[in-house]
């Protein structure tokens, strides 16, 4: 057996289908896996070290835009659209799939596509709430679509081509209960413990935020426990904060991210598709600050479907301040039958078993269009 996987652009893309190659090769010894991505994408770093081989195509996005440089950017887009597409069948000449799968970002489009052509079986996986530009052309040739959740089907042109199958989670967020993470923590008390991180980079403007957030804790008598990854601007809220408090722990990454995610009662974060799927797998309430810097406006699109469902809230960064964040924050944690209700609406959408269910899927496809 051999299995094409093609994605890239953000971890959100990649991670999945990770999850995907690993649970084929347990199933399957001896499967093949190849991965395809773009020249230069941040996949061409996060693959090799899962250990897969990956392949690359010449492919960039297109701009909204009418300016000058937007215009030049597009054109250039058309002649890689070109060059993409002879990459993308001499990667399927070598490598003779009998499975294609894209799980997102602009290297999925010309390798997918090219694979549906050829009629070898495909299907793409979107972890978004709603699709993206890619997802939404690859879905009018792909033989399935699978989508994180049922809100997601009515986004799409066919719902009886889309299957809901939840997002793949890391094995490892599902090791310890609340209960395990705590003492792992070392959490003597029953103080509840607030988790906030704004991505792996850090993020300025939410990290003066949170360094409001964290001096109204202090003048509070710091209610509750804090873990805080700051990324890169690590230095800037240590030293805006001055003094330290044993309840308040401000980290440059947080390592141990399953650990403290299972014993967290609060989740301040982004809303990007890995966030999303981790805070739905293990039903955790969150207050969810969307970054404005994406395309499309998907992480505001995929709080909303968790804020609808009652198990987040959402707070524009416009809107946005510490001040905010602490009352909303203080509001939740003082109300445990909310913080339960929240959790409750997650574990409903959930679907802690996804990358079973997308093995299940993808391979009734591959026996009910075996490649030609």
């Amino acid at each position: 057996m051999k299995i094409l996987f093609t994605c890239g652009g953000t971890a959100g893309h990649v991670n999945p289908a990770v999850a995907l190659a690993q649970l084929f090769q347990a199933r399957h010894p001896g499967c093949e896996v190849l991965f395809v991505g773009a020249d230069g994408g941040m996949e061409t770093r996060l693959v090799p070290k899962e250990g897969y081989p990956i392949q690359t195509v010449t492919i960039t996005n297109f701009r909204r835009s009418l300016t000058p440089a937007s215009v030049g950017h597009n054109l250039k887009t058309l002649l890689n659209m070109n060059k993409s597409k002879k990459q993308a069948n001499a990667i399927l000449d070598a490598f003779q799939p009998d499975l294609v799968v894209g799980t997102g970002g602009y290297a999925s489009y010309p390798v997918v596509n090219a694979a549906a052509a050829r009629g070898i079986p495909t299907a793409v996986h979107e972890s978004n709430a709603v699709p993206g530009l890619t997802t939404k052309a690859l879905s009018k040739v792909v033989d399935v679509v699978m989508v994180g959740f049922e809100e997601s089907r009515s986004h799409y042109e066919d719902p009886s081509k889309v299957e809901v199958t939840g997002t793949p989670v890391r094995g490892d967020f599902f090791q310890y209960t609340r209960k395990e993470a705590r003492a792992k923590l070392g959490l003597t008390d029953d103080r509840p413990l607030v988790l906030s991180v704004w991505g792996s980079l850090g993020a300025e403007e939410m990290n003066r935020q949170i360094t409001d957030f964290i001096r109204l804790e202090c003048e509070n008598g710091t209610p509750w426990h804090h873990i805080h990854g700051a990324g890169r601007d690590y230095a800037q809220v240590r030293s805006a904060l001055k003094e330290g408090n044993p309840s308040i722990d401000v980290r440059e990454y947080i390592y141990d991210m399953p650990v403290v995610m299972a014993a967290a009662d609060l989740v301040l974060c982004r809303a990007g598709a890995s966030t999303i799927s981790e805070l739905t797998a293990i039903a955790k309430p969150s207050i969810l600050v969307p970054s404005p810097n994406v395309v499309a406006d998907h992480q505001t699109k995929n709080a909303r479907v968790l804020e609808g469902a009652g198990g987040a809230v959402l707070l524009p960064e416009s809107e946005c301040s510490g001040e905010k964040l602490y009352q909303t924050a203080a509001a939740i944690l003082g109300d445990k039958a909310r913080r339960e209700a929240m959790g409750a609406a997650l574990r409903a959408m959930a679907v802690p078993d996804a990358a079973e269910q997308i093995y299940r899927t993808l391979t009734r496809l591959m026996e009910r269009k075996p490649r030609k």
